[in-house]
């Protein structure tokens, strides 16, 4: 299977522990992390040309950069029972994931609150984070 790499917005509660989700759940350790706010990161959205302000989830796939509800279906979609059938959403248009997508990125500190630094992984996860 295929290697992906997820960046996520590393100050941000919520987007931390979606992350310690997905490695719990992806036993098939086909998911590499990086955070937005990191060097490795930014590299990765300047070469995928992705706006360097985006500040939500974005996965790196194939060689193509989806974000937003894409980016949440396609890393459901390769965890395993029942998270992938996060996959099925993709019967609801973009335009109507996203825009819930949008409303839901605007209020995450607000809900979960954000930190003042990335976190540092543990010794068990550290080797698939991007330095």
């Amino acid at each position: 299977m295929k290697m992906a790499i997820i960046l996520f917005d590393g100050v941000c509660n919520f987007c931390d522990r979606s992350v310690q989700f997905i490695i719990r759940h992806d036993k098939k350790k086909v998911f590499q992390f990086a955070s937005l706010q990191s060097e490795k990161g930014k590299e990765l959205l300047i070469r995928h040309g992705v706006h360097e302000e985006v500040d939500s989830i974005v996965l790196i796939e194939d060689g193509r950069a989806f974000l937003e509800s894409d980016a949440v279906i396609r890393i459901s979609s390769r965890l395993r029972f029942p998270y992938s059938l996060g996959k099925f959403a993709r019967i609801i248009p973009r335009r109507i994931r996203d825009v819930a997508y949008k409303q839901f990125a605007k209020r995450r500190y607000k809900w979960f609150g954000q930190k003042d630094q990335c976190s540092i992984p543990s010794k068990e996860v550290r080797d698939r984070f991007l330095s």
